[in-house]
């Protein structure tokens, strides 16, 4: 087995050749035999042995795929010889299947010759799993009795004695087939006597749930590993001499090590010390990394390429006594490829490992943990260039590795890289779970210069990346913290990509897009479609008992990315000036630059005065807003629709009214009718006195106002998830320095709120009071959003991990004339049959990959990554749903 470079990748490790003999003649003792749980069972005898008895004795019926029942699946008729090649392809065909699902999976068929075990052999391989041989090595005379017992069995006299002597030929090559395990009985006593005793893959450490502390890769860096260690709250144990033998946690911690233990550093034999003891303590667990593998080859007195730092190991390690080498050879030899932790949520193997092989044992999952896989390119300094898998990764579980030095560890598509070059004076970093959280110590010094320089090379930091069209076209599934994969359909993705190739902003500041907002649900109340009641009381039975209601400005909703400097901004977006305004859907918000610039101007002298660039330690802020009037941006949509409407029922509904009263006069009977359009008059009236009280005129920054109501992002951190009253204190802060700095026309305005506690009836009844307040006063109403903002739930339909709604509007009944129509409130009966869940749901998804986009975002992962969630949430705002809601 070799690994891309040329070096053998070991042929020793228990989780790759677990290789075992039961053979013992002679004795009808219990014989327990050891079967992976996932794994090839292949039943090896001849006809008459007993392999389909001793197939429904020891395993499920599912588990089994009987060559005889295939046979029957393809011509009526389990005897018919003639079909065999079919119901063998069939046979194989099951057999794939079912490995590539995972599952235990045993062959009952004679399997005496050596082409028919070889494809069992090799689909085991293809699917990286374990065989095993369970031969069933029966004397000829016995095989042929039960033959002869068995009326629809009619073998001619030779086929069991020669099956029987390709038996036995086979016996002393099972283990150079392939096989890993070999298990022979002899004889009736031992077929009877046998047990199998289920055994978990040694990868199998889905039973340890943490919490975890995965360290990068230290070579040979003892004292940063002791450092390490300390600052995440571990003690170290020393022996007579000082030497730290183990680490414990007061928390119960289990620490994990990536691999690359050796080479290069100062003191490997201090830094396998530590981690053996912290090992055989059951403190901590281990992979073998590529330098582990050479290291122990080299010590076996293997030939080996000295390289890469191994001299440096082997000089240090000739200084210590033989039984501490012994130690490291034996600790090395059995160390595991990959572990599976957490119920199979965390994968931890050295250099990454796609999903297909999670779990697997195989040569060539090995060596994929050990090395990784290569272009088959080499770049400038001769090193192979490494395939990106990482960036294709779509699975469940969280892969943390190491191998590949980067600048800083970031996550990228559920996969993390530790290795931030501690030996080539970068730093050691740990990655705390379930927490999610990054821990690094500097390195002391540069111990080892690096063939090439630490730049972003590997999968998760490499920024030069460009975006591609491949990321975002087509079905696609985004894996998001919140809510798991989130679906995009096809013809949704198709609908966002033609609004973003034409009227989109550049997708690189595209950091964020706002989710929906479902509105409250329908209220019973006569003459109100939407009341505050409904919204708390929804919130009361999701058991958030603060919420805090926001004032809904009546504008249009805003996205702003403001920069301190412009070259702040450019190191982490590419140039964009000094900033950019866009919409919910990505197009320019301001089609004047120049008025554009000055709105970031003022919002960021605001941020500057306030103090919130220093205080958050940043560079650029992204927030979210709303931008008024609402005329500003939908100036057309107001020519078009409302003001027709009014202006049709203004000529109209007179003259109709002056024609009835005429009517009237002249003692026809007009019944209702003057009554019924003079209330469509005055609701003619009232709907444009709505719309009118959000419209006024602008010139320049004149008459344009800003209210920013959440600080998204800034460097290095999603703020998104801080609690909304300290997202109030901060653009409160904005408002007021823009207050101070021009008193006569401030351009920040302040988001009236106030906080109900929903369990409290006063204090509902308050917060109702309030709506009713600025809804009368000509407000569009208000927003209603846990306090504590990042909510979770009981999951249910149409809620997604759990989630609950992170906001839900309560509208005004004037301001819904605009919504519904002028005479809305006639039809109220009607309108109540309205269907929210689609709608509920759609907001909870484009909430989950709004914020998986801010998570990418702040992790410093490649703009690619943050547009492919950003893109999801355009795309599924192409979704049919009633616009109205």
């Amino acid at each position: 087995m070799t690994d891309e470079t040329g070096e053998t990748a070991g042929t020793n490790e228990t989780d790759v050749t677990d290789v075992t003999r039961s053979v013992a003649p002679g004795t009808a003792a219990p014989r327990r035999l050891p079967v992976t749980d996932v794994s090839l069972v292949v039943l090896i005898g001849p006809s008459g042995a007993g392999k389909s008895s001793f197939a429904r004795k020891h395993f499920l019926p599912t588990q089994v795929v009987s060559s005889d029942f295939c046979r029957g699946l393809v011509a009526d008729d389990e005897n018919d010889q003639s079909a065999s090649a079919e119901a063998f392809d069939l046979l194989h065909y099951i057999v794939g299947k079912r490995l590539a699902a995972g599952r235990l999976t045993v062959v009952d068929a004679t399997n005496v010759q050596p082409e028919a075990r070889r494809r069992l052999v090799r689909i085991a391989r293809d699917h990286d799993v374990l065989p095993i041989a369970v031969v069933l090595d029966v004397p000829p005379g016995v095989c042929a009795e039960r033959n002869r017992s068995r009326p629809d069995r009619d073998l001619p006299a030779h086929v069991v004695p020669r099956q029987h002597r390709e038996l036995r030929r086979s016996l002393r090559g099972l283990e150079r087939e392939g096989f890993r395990k070999v298990h022979v009985l002899r004889g009736e006593a031992e077929v009877e006597a046998a047990e199998i005793v289920p055994e978990k893959r040694f990868n199998d450490l889905r039973h340890l749930t943490g919490p975890f502390d995965v360290v990068g890769d230290v070579h040979g860096c003892r004292s940063e590993l002791e450092s390490l260690l300390t600052r995440l709250g571990w003690t170290l144990l020393r022996d007579g001499a000082g030497r730290p033998v183990d680490a414990v946690h007061p928390e119960g911690r289990t620490a994990v090590f990536v691999g690359d233990l050796v080479d290069r550093g100062p003191d490997t034999p201090g830094v396998l010390r530590l981690v053996m003891g912290m090992v055989a303590a059951g403190h901590a667990v281990c992979v073998p990394g590529n330098h582990e593998n050479k290291l122990g080859r080299a010590m076996d007195g293997r030939k080996v390429t000295v390289s890469h730092g191994l001299q440096e190991s082997l000089d240090q390690l000739a200084g210590e006594p033989e039984e501490f080498r012994a130690e490291v050879r034996a600790f090395m030899r059995g160390l595991v490829s990959h572990y599976l932790l957490d119920g199979g949520a965390l994968v931890v193997c050295h250099a990454g490992l796609p999903e297909k092989y999670h779990g697997r044992a195989s040569g060539r999952v090995r060596s994929h943990a050990l090395y990784g896989d290569t272009t088959g390119e080499t770049d400038e300094y001769g090193l192979p260039v490494r395939y990106p898998w990482a960036e294709e990764y779509r699975g469940r579980a969280l892969v943390v590795y190491g191998h590949t030095p980067v600048p800083s560890a970031a996550f990228l598509n559920n996969t993390i890289c530790l290795d931030t070059g501690c030996v080539f004076g970068g730093s050691l970093t740990a990655l705390r779970y379930p927490e999610r959280e990054l821990v690094a110590v500097e390195a002391e010094r540069e111990w080892y210069a690096p063939v090439r320089p630490m730049r972003t090379d590997a999968p998760g930091a490499r920024e030069g990346r460009p975006l591609d069209l491949a990321d975002v076209a087509g079905r696609r599934a985004v894996e998001t913290a919140l809510a798991g994969r989130v679906a995009v359909r096809e013809e949704n993705a198709a609908a966002a990509l033609e609004v973003m190739s034409r009227f989109a902003i550049d997708p690189r500041l595209l950091a964020y897009l706002p989710p929906t907002m479902a509105p409250s649900a329908t209220s019973s109340r006569p003459g109100y479609l939407e009341h505050p009641d409904e919204a708390f009381a929804a919130y009361r039975a999701d058991g958030v008992e603060r919420v805090v209601c926001e004032e809904k400005h009546m504008g249009s909703r805003a996205v702003v990315l403001v920069a301190r400097d412009g070259a702040a901004l450019e190191e982490r977006f590419g140039p964009a000036g000094p900033g950019a305004i866009w919409t919910r859907t990505g197009r320019a918000f301001l089609g004047d630059e120049a008025l554009t610039a000055a709105v970031l101007e003022r919002l960021r002298a605001a941020a500057e005065r306030s103090g919130l660039f220093e205080e958050l330690r940043t560079g650029w802020l992204l927030l979210d807003a709303e931008l008024m009037p609402w005329s500003l941006k939908a100036v057309e949509l107001l020519r078009r629709q409302y003001a027709a409407v009014g202006a049709a029922a203004g000529a109209a509904l007179p003259e109709v009214l002056a024609a009835l009263e005429r009517a009237g006069g002249r003692g026809l009977d007009v019944a209702g009718l003057p009554g019924r359009q003079r209330r469509r008059a005055a609701d003619a009236q009232a709907f444009t006195e709505a719309y009118r009280r959000y419209c006024w005129p602008t010139e320049g920054l004149a008459g344009i106002r800003l209210a920013p109501f959440q600080v998204l992002a800034a460097e290095g951190a999603n703020l998104a998830v801080r609690p909304h009253d300290e997202h109030l204190a901060w653009t409160d802060r904005l408002a007021g320095a823009d207050e101070a700095d021009h008193p006569a026309a401030p351009l920040l305005r302040r988001t009236g709120r106030l906080v109900v506690d929903t369990a409290d009836e006063a204090s509902v009844a308050a917060g109702v009071a309030w709506w009713e307040e600025l809804t009368a006063a000509g407000g569009e109403g208000m927003v209603v959003k846990p306090l504590a903002s990042l909510v979770r739930g009981r999951a249910g339909e149409g809620r997604p991990g759990g989630l609950v709604q992170p906001g839900v509007k309560v509208r005004g009944r004037e301001y819904l004339r605009i919504v519904y129509g002028p005479d809305y409130t006639e039809h109220l009966d009607r309108l109540r049959q309205r269907f929210l869940g689609h709608k509920r749901s759609l907001a909870l998804r484009e909430y989950a990959l709004g914020l998986e986009a801010l998570d990418r975002l702040a992790g410093g992962e490649p703009l690619w990554r943050v547009h492919e969630a950003v893109f999801a949430v355009l795309a599924l705002e192409s979704e049919p749903v009633d616009p109205r809601l």
